[in-house]
């Protein structure tokens, strides 16, 4: 496609057109020639807004978009609504890649009971892979907003699911060939397939119903990143008990052949949450069908510290994702 807006032509038959699931919020969506979209809140809601770029792999990235922002807003507490596309594509891309993106982003849409309410789309020479940046828009009673700062000495941390999901599944995609060299086929296609898990709308309605304090949801960083940052909002401290920390194998075996640190590996699928009574949450998940455990508490010191067994050391301030550094050491291709 050329270089500049997307032709009226090839945005109503393969962007427009694909878009089907809607919400009653909205009063003006998706459409040729509109610059905003309009949502009816109640009275007694607050919106609640969140935006994140996916800038780490091409692969399923219009799923991926969604995911991504709706976490965002789950670890609010907030019902998502519906979304904001921009989307920058390279000069070679092709009008059914474009569409592609679309279809993937419209099926996360209605996984999650939301609707893509407008956007932009265009091709620019100064990406060389599609970028896709999505402004989630949500809702939440007045009085139920959790924030990531809610932690208070004494309440437990507690982790849903397993760290790494996201980055193992990016991996095992763009890295399949290789990895299929050194793995199983089994093996390699069972962490690929983490990306079906990485939505965290239900543990955050579960969490929300059962009063917990403060959520965040586990991004670029891993869960190091996620605890120093629920710490960092919250003013305290924590001990983290490394060995109750969920990992699956395949995560194992994949980082430790790629040199790479599960615990510093994007993570969506795994909430960060503080409640005063951890345990409870964790039961309350469980009858959900969601796994959960309570992996440390916060602390009124400064410190925060990682043990296990009689060995500790302190929590490093979060750097750069594993999954980015791997790119810059072993150039591999996000496509």
């Amino acid at each position: 496609m050329k270089v500049g807006k997307i032709p009226e032509s090839i945005l109503e038959r393969s962007v427009i057109r694909q878009i089907h699931n809607k919400r009653p919020e909205v009063l003006m969506g998706s459409g040729v020639g509109e610059d905003c979209a309009a949502i009816q809140l109640a009275a007694d809601e607050v919106f609640v807004l969140s935006t994140d770029p996916i800038t780490g792999t091409a692969r399923d990235i219009g799923h991926l978009a969604i995911r991504v922002t709706n976490n965002d807003l789950a670890s609010a507490g907030a019902e998502p609504v519906g979304v904001l596309l921009t989307i920058l594509l390279p000069e070679h891309t092709t009008e059914p890649e474009l569409k592609e993106i679309i279809l993937q982003a419209e099926s996360a849409c209605r996984e999650d009971g939301i609707q893509i309410v407008g956007g932009h789309t265009e091709v620019t020479a100064q990406v060389k892979q599609p970028i896709v940046s999505v402004t989630g828009l949500g809702k939440v009673k007045k009085g139920h907003l959790v924030s990531t700062g809610g932690a208070e000495p004494g309440m437990d941390f507690v982790m849903t699911k397993a760290i790494a999901l996201e980055g193992t599944s990016i991996l095992a995609k763009d890295l399949e060939e290789d990895l299929k060299g050194h793995f199983p086929d089994c093996l390699v296609e069972r962490a690929a397939a983490f990306d079906q898990e990485l939505s965290v709308l239900p543990e955050s309605r579960v969490a929300v119903a059962f009063g917990v304090a403060a959520m965040h949801d586990v991004t670029e960083g891993g869960i190091y990143g996620a605890i120093w940052e629920m710490c960092q909002a919250s003013g305290v401290g924590c001990r983290i008990d490394l060995k109750k920390i969920a990992i699956r194998q395949e995560s194992v075996e994949i980082c430790e052949y790629l040199g790479l640190n599960p615990y510093k590996l994007i993570s969506s699928g795994c909430m960060l949450m503080a409640a005063a009574d951890g345990n409870g949450l964790v039961m309350a998940l469980a009858r959900a069908g969601i796994e959960a455990c309570v992996i440390g508490k916060a602390t009124d010191s400064n410190d925060r510290i990682l043990f296990h067994g009689e060995e500790e050391r302190f929590l490093e301030m979060p750097q750069t994702d594993e999954l980015y550094r791997l790119d810059r050491k072993q150039e591999v291709s996000d496509g």
